[in-house]
């Protein structure tokens, strides 16, 4: 097999126990053993060694006593997270307010509009693509793939209990910042986008907490 080969199947790995983690089949704490990985999936452990490896330095795993194992993630370190996600999205709204184009102001509007009246299912699929979509409006890559990867650090620890229909603050929280970045004022948009990343914070910490309690 050459390199190029070995790096594409370590890419694959990678890309299917990230999936699964992200999905929920391993959940924090579960212990991820290269025999048991190497035999389910029809590989040599080499390439599956590999996959865990970058996974740890990319923060998802850790090693354990027995290999690796998800992540557990402390309150102060889903704070830690969160202090680095509201500093960039902040700055995503605000220069979205300054860079958006008519054509992202009615992807934006239309995902608003749709999540309006969507059903349990549909909710936070358009509630991804809608902070997706205000990220791609404020025309810079590098700010959104670094929230594209604490999205994945934070994914697995999703508030349990949230409310998840049109009723949800979230929405109102929304058109604040959506209204801000139609009328480009970057400001507006940088506090609103704030004020709705802090509540969504405290959520996460409290589900924490009740998990723990």
């Amino acid at each position: 097999m050459s390199s190029s080969d070995s790096l594409n199947l370590v890419e694959s790995f990678y890309t299917r126990i990230h999936r699964e983690i992200l999905d929920g089949v391993f959940a924090p704490g579960d212990l991820l053993l290269e025999t048991v990985l190497s035999k389910r999936f029809g590989v040599s452990r080499t390439p599956i060694r590999e996959a865990l490896g970058r996974l740890a330095q990319d923060g998802y795993i850790e090693r354990s006593t027995r290999g690796f194992r998800v992540r557990l993630r402390s309150p102060e370190e889903i704070l830690d997270i969160y202090e680095a996600r509201i500093a960039l999205e902040s700055t995503s709204a605000a220069l979205a307010a300054a860079r958006r184009t008519e054509f992202d102001l009615v992807r934006l509007t239309h995902l608003m509009e749709e999540r309006r009246t969507a059903g349990r299912p549909e909710f936070k699929r358009l509630n991804d693509q809608w902070h997706r979509a205000l990220r791609e409006a404020a025309h810079n890559t590098a700010i959104a793939d670094l929230l594209g990867r604490l999205d994945s650090l934070l994914v697995i620890y999703a508030a349990r209990g949230a409310a998840s229909s049109h009723s949800d603050p979230t929405v109102v929280e929304h058109d604040s910042i959506l209204e801000a970045v139609r009328a480009g004022d970057a400001e507006a948009a940088r506090s609103a986008m704030t004020v709705h990343l802090e509540r969504m914070r405290d959520l996460r910490v409290e589900s924490l907490a009740r998990g723990a309690g």
